[in-house]
């Protein structure tokens, strides 16, 4: 007999919900019901329920703390995707988990190490006696590109890995709906810690390992900006490969580019467009000076998810969840712009990368 669908609810109503969520969500909406959306406040909540009923008529409109209640005790909703403020995600992920819920977190994982310490220590005791312990996820859309999929396996077929470089030159300015974010604007490590954990995420799942040391110089130039604003870092991989990481949030030539070298060719992955479509360019270089490009477009916000219903449905089975959604993965991308950040606070000094 198959599994009823889990029911789900959003807590959250802002820009990625609105452009992202509800849109992705009704493209597998044969996998979960979507029984509400919620925000601090009624407007905001509304906004983004007006949107979800053209997909899913029957989703509730919840606010404030009488909304997040009922949540909490309907018995209907398995799953939440907490999609807030970076700063107050994990204490609203740790409220559902203790209540039962399973969480979606979007990233990052936490706004700090320390942060990041105290939420594992708690979802330890809340999970501690548990049977079937409810699932702690983060989003982490990277992981789930086809384009970083396929190029992973790619990258075992270069040889010994001699150099990586990854290169970001952001497009943060004023036509960019995230710009005015205050929340963002306000985390430790703005937008570099909050975009760049993407980049990182992406970093460490090409390589297939993880970094170790980096030294790093930041600076702050574009002053519609919070602090710091650039970034370059040396960093050093646990397979003995050292590799550069260079962040501009604002560029008037966007650009974002992983390349890994290797003694028997190169692979790079290209943020790009192709007929219309976003996506990535994937290239393999061959010793043999042969090239070939494959275009990739996006989806992996519709597979994070995909993957997390399968969780959800196959949880009381006592099954490994999808390791690429684990909190330890969001939290790893965090602990290296975290070192990162600290090195350029210390004028490139060598620091080490947490490990979790």
């Amino acid at each position: 007999m198959a599994n009823p669908r889990p029911g789900l609810a959003i807590l959250g109503a802002g820009i990625f919900v609105r452009t992202q969520y509800i849109p992705r969500l009704a493209e597998i909406s044969d996998l979960f019901v979507l029984r509400a959306i919620w925000s601090r406040t009624e407007e905001s909540a509304k906004g983004a329920v007006e949107i979800a009923r053209k997909h899913f008529p029957d989703v509730e409109c919840k606010w404030g703390e009488e909304g997040l209640d009922e949540i909490i005790r309907d018995n209907s909703i398995v799953g939440v995707g907490v999609v807030l403020a970076g700063q107050i995600q994990v204490e609203m992920s740790l409220k559902m988990l203790k209540a039962g819920k399973h969480v979606l977190q979007e990233k990052p994982a936490a706004a700090s190490i320390s942060e990041i310490e105290t939420a594992i220590s708690s979802y330890k005791n809340i999970s501690t006696g548990s049977p079937s312990p409810s699932i702690w996820a983060v989003a982490e859309n990277y992981r789930f590109e086809p384009a970083f999929v396929e190029l992973k396996k790619l990258v075992g077929e270069i040889g010994t890995m001699m150099n990586v470089q990854l290169i970001v030159e952001g497009s943060m300015n004023s036509s960019n709906p995230y710009f005015s974010s205050s929340w963002r604007r306000n985390l430790g490590g703005g937008f570099i810690l909050d975009m760049g954990v993407h980049y990182i995420a992406g970093l460490r799942m090409l390589v297939g390992c993880e970094v170790t040391s980096v030294s790093a110089t930041t600076t702050h130039v574009d002053t519609s900006l919070p602090a710091p604003d650039n970034i370059t870092s040396n960093f050093q991989l646990e397979n003995g490969c050292s590799g550069v990481f260079v962040m501009v949030v604002s560029s008037k030539s966007p650009k974002i580019l992983w390349r890994v070298v290797g003694l028997k060719g190169t692979v790079q992955l290209e943020r790009g467009m192709q007929e219309g479509r976003h996506g990535y360019l994937a290239t393999v270089y061959s010793d043999r000076g042969e090239t070939r490009t494959i275009f990739y477009p996006f989806s992996g916000v519709t597979e994070e998810l995909k993957a997390f219903f399968h969780d959800v449905s196959q949880a009381s089975a006592s099954q490994e969840g999808e390791p690429r959604l684990s909190y330890l993965e969001g939290a790893r991308d965090v602990a290296v712009l975290e070192a990162m950040l600290e090195s350029g606070a210390k004028d490139g000094a060598l620091v080490p990368v947490k490990r979790f």
